[in-house]
């Protein structure tokens, strides 16, 4: 696995995908029982523990499933709903940090990100207040990176620093090109250029380093089910070539559009909203793992989703 939660990606556009999924995590109705979710939102990929980490958004609480296992198990969140240092409200997202042995949260109800250690349950730290944060990714030099909803921003905070610094948006709320409206996942690569899932604009867009605004790189042409379109976007990857997959949440499909395009192919979903293995209600996280395979967060069902690579 690369380190933190870089995806070290091999997605080439003319790859193909089964359309039909199979259950994962979850499945078994809205509950907070360790078989079931209650609208699940980010997903964090660990291939070598062959696991994955969901935030079970109105659980309240962070939940490692084993793949191939008929249920989840609660590393974080375990004390219910609160504010507590032992507790979460409505997390949105969390990734593994690999060298301090640990979960990054955005414990968003709280209005913070917090850190909380996977081998020792004591250890527990604020590392960021007062932010309405959402999505978050870490490079790999260990930079922090997360969205804030309220503020229409994305920052970037390197290790020690308090106050982060704004790498997108930052422009108060609005559709302009250095302006972002409800910023939702994030995705940075090598170079620490932010692509962000620019919700409420029906877009994505990509900000190279220190630029002062941004390139629309998938949707921004209104809200609409065209493949020129996007309806509120949520979950994002992008590959090496900088071929963008994102969750098209309200679309009920994932959408891949190739760099330099104008509209996207859809890649799996499209059928619809509905439970079918085929079908979504509402999406959110969106990740591969190391062989190309998509897991997305089915919000509304309650379940996480496996699409495998279509190897014929």
């Amino acid at each position: 696995m690369c380190s933190f939660n870089f995806r070290c990606l091999e997605l080439k556009s003319s790859l193909n995908w089964q359309q039909n999924a199979t259950t994962i995590a979850g499945g078994n109705g809205q509950g907070d029982n360790l078989n079931q979710f209650c609208n699940p939102q980010g997903i964090f990929i660990n291939d070598q523990q062959q696991a994955i980490y969901v935030a079970d958004f109105h659980n309240d609480r962070i939940v490692k499933w084993k793949l191939g296992e008929d249920n989840g198990q609660i590393v974080a969140g375990e004390n219910g709903k609160g504010n507590r240092i032992d507790q979460l409200d409505r997390p949105t997202d969390a990734i593994i940090d690999e060298n301090q042995k640990s979960l990054i949260i955005c414990d968003c109800g709280n209005r913070r990100v917090v850190r909380w250690s996977l081998e020792n349950q004591e250890d527990k730290q604020i590392l960021i207040e007062n932010i309405e944060c959402y999505g978050l990714m870490m490079n790999e030099n260990g930079d922090l990176f997360v969205s804030d909803q309220e503020k229409h921003e994305v920052k970037r905070w390197r290790k020690g620093e308090k106050e982060g610094t704004i790498v997108a948006g930052g422009n108060g709320r609005g559709d302009q090109l250095n302006q972002l409206d409800v910023p939702t996942f994030i995705f940075i690569d090598r170079q620490e250029t932010v692509y962000v899932s620019d919700c409420y604009n029906h877009r994505v867009m990509k900000w190279m380093k220190d630029a002062s605004e941004g390139i629309v790189v998938a949707g921004g042409q209104g809200q609409g089910n065209s493949l020129k379109q996007l309806s509120y976007p949520h979950g994002l990857v992008v590959n090496e070539v900088g071929d963008v997959y994102v969750a098209d949440a309200n679309n009920h499909r994932i959408m891949c559009w190739s760099s330099g395009s104008e509209e996207g192919r859809v890649v799996v979903g499209g059928n619809g909203r509905g439970e079918e293995s085929n079908q979504f209600f509402a999406l959110r996280g969106l990740s591969f793992d190391v062989e190309n395979n998509i897991y997305v967060v089915d919000y509304g069902n309650h379940r996480v989703q496996r699409f495998s690579v279509d190897q014929n």
